[in-house]
């Protein structure tokens, strides 16, 4: 007698990681990092611009979260005491050591993190700065929940994100961010909207602030 086996495979497919109904974006991968200088960024983001708005003070100390290759780092580090560039990518944090050396920029710290703990230290940053980085965040709460705790009482967190309310900007969609969406994942760990800025040509400008629940 003869016996026969049917072996049946089952292939699942992991799904996208959500965060209060929003789709996760995967992290742009340092070997893209020539992105971030194009030329073209001083036309399509204003990035002088954006500082300007910060209205930051020079005995601030600001946390570039996603740094990348130090874009806002260091035109920040000529207005403020000390900018601590933050990312999850050593590659990005070489580069931006590379330059600051070069360019003998002393007051900028690299801060390797996690995907849940930016490593800053606990009440001592005076503006979190997050420029097209918040919706690449694997683990949104938990970083924000950590960031949270790095912020001084009177802290700011500054998001910047392509407006995805806007069909015609040429970013793919999850990597683009509506108010309404920023706003309400911003307000389940307790920061409230301070300023919102539409001045920028293609990018919401969102300052929050820390509450006493915080």
């Amino acid at each position: 007698m003869e016996f026969y086996f049917k072996l049946i495979i089952c292939i699942t497919i992991p799904e996208e990681p959500f965060y209060l109904g929003r789709e996760i974006a995967k992290v742009m991968g340092h070997q893209e990092m020539l992105w971030l200088e194009r030329p073209s960024r001083r036309f399509t983001e204003k990035p002088d611009d954006l500082i300007t708005a910060l209205h930051l003070k020079p005995t601030d100390l600001v946390a570039d979260i996603g740094a990348g290759t130090g874009y806002l780092s260091f035109p920040m580090a000529n207005l403020v005491e000390q900018v601590f560039a933050v990312d999850v990518q050593p590659e990005m944090l070489g580069a931006i050591d590379f330059l600051a050396e070069e360019n003998q920029v002393k007051n900028i710290t690299t801060i390797l993190a996690t995907e849940t703990d930016p490593k800053l230290p606990i009440n001592a940053i005076d503006l979190a700065l997050m420029v097209d980085a918040y919706h690449e965040f694997s683990s949104p709460r938990e970083m924000m929940e950590n960031l949270v705790k790095s912020l001084k009482p009177d802290g700011r967190v500054v998001l910047v994100e392509y407006r995805r309310e806007n069909p015609l900007i040429p970013i793919k969609a999850l990597h683009k961010m509506t108010r309404r969406q920023v706003e309400k994942e911003m307000a389940a760990i307790g920061l409230l909207p301070e300023e919102i800025i539409e001045t920028l040509p293609q990018q919401h400008l969102m300052i929050f602030q820390k509450t006493n629940s915080n």
